[in-house]
């Protein structure tokens, strides 16, 4: 068994765009395909099809199935670099007691997809919540046995359509796991993400329930600091009011 799966969520139409990194890795397929359309996967390629729709359903089986020391989550839009994957599995043989580690990714054009810290930090509840599944490297055993896994409530295809990843890194922040960032850029993605969907009211109500669900009831205490950050994102001082109070 290698070291790593690489764990892609797909949908059947769109995984033959996947582009599969060289290396000694693991590859297995989630596949959400309500309309059960036939795929054909590579050799050697594991298919799992997944019921329901959210990608964090897909996530979850991955995380319950996957039987390698490490696992790593991709979409069918993502390259990774062999090189660079091999650096985030030498730090977890460096630090066995490493739960998390947080990765780098740039954009198709080669820029950095957003502002990264430029030195290795340890992760807590302020510094995660711009996560990308595809920059989540883990020991998949270790969060087993903690009882986390993603929120299905939220992130792409649920009702709250973001935030899937910070809440899942926050629990076990919260678990006391041991999560940290690195500056290793693992992987390409396009510079569109749903996470960058701003000033509807829809936009303002998945934030407000991301910072109710990781901070409880001081949630609105942190949503007040956010407002004062990024009032002209959420579309100038009255919606920045309206998602303060998750209106």
């Amino acid at each position: 068994m290698p070291q790593l799966t690489i764990g892609y969520s797909t949908l059947a139409e769109r995984a033959a765009n996947i582009r599969f990194p060289s290396g000694d890795f693991a590859f297995s397929l989630f596949v959400q395909n309500p309309q059960q359309q036939t795929f054909v996967a590579p050799a050697g390629v594991e298919v799992v099809m997944v019921e329901g729709i959210g990608v964090a359903r897909s996530r979850n089986q991955a995380l319950r199935s996957c039987q390698s020391e490490l696992l790593i989550f991709g979409d069918d839009d993502v390259v990774f670099h062999s090189g660079e994957l091999r650096r985030a599995v030498a730090e977890f043989e460096k630090n066995p007691k490493l739960v998390l580690l947080l990765l780098a990714a740039t954009d198709e054009q080669g820029k950095l997809r957003k502002r990264y810290p430029r030195e290795r930090e340890k992760l807590n509840l302020f510094n995660c919540a711009r996560a990308a599944t595809y920059e989540i490297m883990l020991r998949p055993q270790a969060v087993r046995s903690l009882g986390v896994s993603f929120d299905e409530s939220f992130g792409a295809g649920a009702k709250h359509y973001l935030g899937d990843e910070y809440i899942f890194i926050s629990d076990l922040i919260k678990k006391g796991a041991r999560c940290e960032f690195a500056p290793i850029y693992v992987a390409s993605h396009s510079a569109d993400s749903s996470g960058e969907r701003w000033g509807s009211r829809e936009d303002r109500l998945a934030r407000a329930a991301v910072f109710d669900r990781v901070f409880g009831p001081v949630s609105w205490l942190v949503r007040i600091g956010f407002a004062l950050r990024r009032y002209r994102q959420l579309g100038g001082l009255g919606k920045a009011l309206a998602f303060v109070f998750g209106r």
